[in-house]
């Protein structure tokens, strides 16, 4: 379990690539602690430590996550939101955010207003429908608020206004108009809507 709060930036060492699937080496700002089979969330993604050395430690990647996340678009060198799972006396600072992502989404663009950076993402409509203004999404495991949501068609499109301290501590200072995004909706509304289907459909 994550809160959407980065812990800090890593950088993509190596890729050993196999058909839909590899393996990652990821360079972390952090050490102290790691142990094999934790948890970690890599621009959102959770991932399991299978190997570490000193601050770099390697992950798999499955072809599940590989289609479904923008993990394959990676390259050496790539800088990455890391964030490690929340510990139970932990300050909860951000929302529950599972590591589990829904979709993706692409950037259309960036515009800063004072003290804030407004960035509008387009995600389809099975992830658009989750989307409530002033509700909770995580975009690349950052936990953000939704400031507006429109529709253009099908095309879901949400609109965030990010905080100096998030825009210049993670990857999203660094995308541009047409990067794509990982997206992870608000679990309490998957369940809400799961179950509200569910009696639907009974009835």
């Amino acid at each position: 379990m994550f809160t959407g709060i980065v812990e800090g930036l890593g950088t993509v060492k190596n890729i050993l690539r196999s058909g839909h699937s590899f393996s990652i080496e990821i360079q972390a700002p952090f050490f102290e602690g790691l142990v094999l089979g934790e948890s970690i969330a890599v621009n959102g993604v959770c991932l399991t430590v299978a190997e570490f050395s000193g601050n770099v430690f390697t992950a798999d990647v499955t072809p599940e996550t590989f289609s479904r996340t923008s993990l394959k678009n990676l390259r050496t060198g790539s800088c990455v939101n890391l964030e490690r799972a929340m510990k139970a006396d932990g300050r909860f600072g951000g929302h529950i955010v599972s590591g589990h992502i829904d979709g993706t989404g692409r950037i259309l663009s960036c515009a800063k207003e004072e003290n804030a950076v407004n960035v509008q993402f387009s995600m389809e409509k099975k992830l658009g429908e989750f989307m409530v203004e002033k509700g909770s999404l995580a975009v690349d495991g950052i936990s953000l608020t939704v400031a507006s949501v429109k529709w253009s068609g099908s095309t879901c499109v949400v609109t965030a206004a990010v905080i100096p301290h998030t825009w210049s501590s993670t990857v999203l200072s660094r995308k541009r108009p047409g990067d794509i995004v990982n997206i992870e909706c608000d679990i309490v509304g998957k369940y809400i809507r799961h179950f509200t289907l569910e009696v639907k459909n009974e009835g």
